[in-house]
């Protein structure tokens, strides 16, 4: 079973949005409870959705740049890209299913 790996820094993020034609990013963090709850599903869909979309962890911590550049307030929060541009962002705990929903009206 495959899991989201962690970006590295926001040269990396910002290669992935130039690259990548879908693209998960869970902005999560290392202290945050509900970030714990969301990271098994975001590992679920990197494995169920690998073929089709690449999905990614980003730690905030490391990568503040990052969510202030996407007005990043609350955590866990999900971005979904589509051609490089952000196309929805979903904050806090949700369903499986919720994540799959957004992904596949991208697909």
């Amino acid at each position: 079973m495959s899991t989201a790996t962690f970006i590295a820094n926001e040269a990396t993020f910002d290669a992935l949005l130039e690259n990548e034609s879908l693209l998960v990013v869970d902005c999560t963090a290392t202290w945050c409870g509900p970030c714990k709850l969301v990271a098994p599903l975001i590992d679920q869909l990197a494995n169920d959705y690998g073929d089709r979309a690449q999905v990614f962890k980003l730690d905030l911590d490391a990568n503040y740049a990052v969510a202030k550049r996407f007005s990043i307030t609350s955590i866990p929060a999900v971005m979904f890209f589509k051609q490089g541009e952000l196309v929805e962002t979903l904050v806090g705990v949700k369903p499986y299913e919720t994540f799959t929903e957004a992904l596949d009206k991208l697909l």
